[in-house]
């Protein structure tokens, strides 16, 4: 007997593709090549007569229309105010969101570049100069139906996930069991130091890959992620290495961030609490998607034993950061 296919996007084909794009108000060629992308569908579509652009078709079920909207206006937004984005373009139909069959698209134009060098110290000045401008934009209005960043809450759900439904092996689970309730009381802690902290229109998943830098110019992509946070989510994924050089990394990013915006240096404790969130929930992430065929092919690890094991170490490592000092800005303190 033939296995029935039950993935939406094992629907997503090549003409359908074609097919919307046309439907959208564009003159394709007809080539079509999948740029590499897990959570959505991303391709880049050849246009007759004009350079190719870039088609994401959103995974069906993860955002509702209005979300998506949210995200759209806001990069739009971003783009008015002359923040570097890549935005999404208009349709024929005038709407920046096209609907074709099962799928919610958009298209955007084609853009070059590499991650920046985040070890370079003028790339990181402009990059929190960037952001200081990013979020005094992110800080003018409020998002209505995208979410907000709650990373207790969010880790006691994820490993819910995990535990209810028996991804984290029968062996490992009494040191797992063990471990979660004091990252949890941890971070609760680090939380607790940091006190009120004050939330925004964040980009949400601003790292390295989400920046294309080409002849001293910088964009911001991606904003699929965007949601309500504190203005750290924004920086403390650019930083990386020891403490001394993650700590000489924050210095440069805020010298330049404040250079447009104050910045709430308490902020600082939420680094180990959001690094915390950000491990578990790929867990979640990976273990919510494996009926989609690309996440066993492309991550075969996840569901071997190892990988869980070496999950423990790194969240006992995990903890004991928590349990260390917070990051120090050199010069700051």
């Amino acid at each position: 007997m033939t296995e029935i296919s039950s993935h939406p996007y094992d629907h997503l084909k090549p003409d359908t593709i074609l097919d919307a794009m046309e439907d959208a108000g564009f003159v394709v060629n007809g080539r079509l090549f999948a740029l590499n992308s897990y959570e959505n569908r991303v391709y880049q579509i050849g246009i007759e007569d004009q350079p190719p652009v870039i088609t994401k078709f959103y995974r069906p079920g993860r955002w509702s229309e209005a979300q998506i909207r949210e995200e759209h206006e806001f990069t739009l937004q971003l783009l008015e105010a002359d923040i570097p984005v890549v935005a999404p373009m208009t349709m024929s139909s005038g709407d920046t969101l096209g609907r074709h069959s099962d799928f919610l698209f958009a298209v955007f134009p084609q853009r070059g570049g590499q991650a920046p060098d985040t070890s370079v110290t003028d790339t990181l000045y402009r990059l929190g100069q960037w952001l200081g401008q990013l979020h005094n934009i992110g800080d003018t209005a409020s998002f209505h139906h995208r979410p907000a960043m709650s990373i207790l809450s969010g880790i006691e759900d994820n490993n819910r996930f995990l535990t209810e439904n028996r991804w984290v092996p029968d062996d490992l689970r009494p040191a797992w069991d063990s471990l979660i309730p004091d990252l949890v009381n941890n971070c609760a802690r680090r939380i607790d130091e940091a006190g009120e902290v004050h939330s925004l229109r964040l980009h949400g998943d601003c790292h390295a890959g989400n920046i294309l830098c080409r002849e001293e110019q910088m964009l911001f992509v991606d904003l699929d992620d965007c949601r309500t946070g504190p203005a750290i989510q924004d920086l403390w994924l650019l930083l990386n290495g020891d403490d001394i050089e993650r700590g000489q990394q924050f210095g440069e990013l805020l010298e330049g961030y404040e250079m447009f915006r104050d910045f709430n240096r308490r902020e600082r404790h939420l680094i180990e609490p959001l690094r915390c969130y950000r491990q578990i929930s790929h867990c979640t992430w990976l273990a919510k998607r494996w009926d989609d065929p690309a996440f066993p092919r492309f991550f075969p690890w996840f569901a071997q034993p190892r990988f869980w094991a070496d999950q423990i170490l790194s969240l006992r490592e995990q903890l004991a950061a928590l349990q260390a000092p917070s990051i120090n800005v050199p010069g700051q303190y």
